[in-house]
């Protein structure tokens, strides 16, 4: 009896889950289609029934962050998109929190992969960007009819958030990291400005 397409499309989200923690923790050449599979509690026969490559897998791991949700994973998060511009600070805020920061299996691949996306080939790359311009355009949200410059700045946030990071992440010393992050986010919320 074939399996239902609901089962099919859990699986591969399983997959998919399963991919993107393991490319968070080690990148994209350290993990193995194996490894996934078996993360996955699956074998690897069953991987050729969801994806064409391993490429194909890594571009939808950095794709499944555009629906991820802070708040169901953060204690203390809270996203509001009808907030205006309080919902950039919120975004601001929950990206450069120290949760974000502990939890690297659900990390952003912006900030745990950007090597292996700048070496990956086009279907990645084209996610990661997706990614970019998602942040930016949800930071812009709240900043529309303020200024000609919202899409500027917005951009310009999503590097401080992303870089500082992506520093934060691979110092070796814990208090620096949290004085990177906390720079970053104090930069980040001025340049938003002041909340309703």
């Amino acid at each position: 009896m074939p399996l239902s397409a609901e089962h099919k499309q859990k699986t591969r989200q399983r997959i998919v889950d399963c991919a993107r923690e393991l490319f968070n923790r080690r990148g994209f050449d350290e993990v193995s289609i194996d490894e996934i599979m078996q993360r996955a509690g699956l074998t690897r026969g069953g991987f050729y029934n969801h994806f064409k490559a391993k490429e194909e897998l890594y571009a939808e791991a950095v794709s499944a962050y555009l629906d991820f949700d802070p708040s169901q994973r953060w204690e203390g998060i809270r996203l509001d998109p009808g907030c205006g511009d309080a919902f950039g600070r919120q975004i601001v805020e929950a990206y450069l929190s120290t949760a974000h920061l502990a939890d690297i299996e659900a990390h952003c691949p912006m900030i745990a992969l950007p090597s292996d996306t700048a070496r990956a080939g086009p279907h990645a790359r084209r996610a990661y960007r997706c990614l970019v311009e998602h942040m930016a355009s949800m930071l812009a949200r709240g900043m529309e009819g303020e200024d000609d410059g919202a899409r500027d700045r917005s951009l310009a946030i999503t590097a401080l958030c992303v870089g500082g990071m992506v520093l934060a992440r691979t110092v070796d010393d814990p208090a620096f990291a949290d004085e990177v992050r906390r720079a970053a986010r104090a930069v980040a919320l001025e340049l938003i400005g002041s909340a309703d």
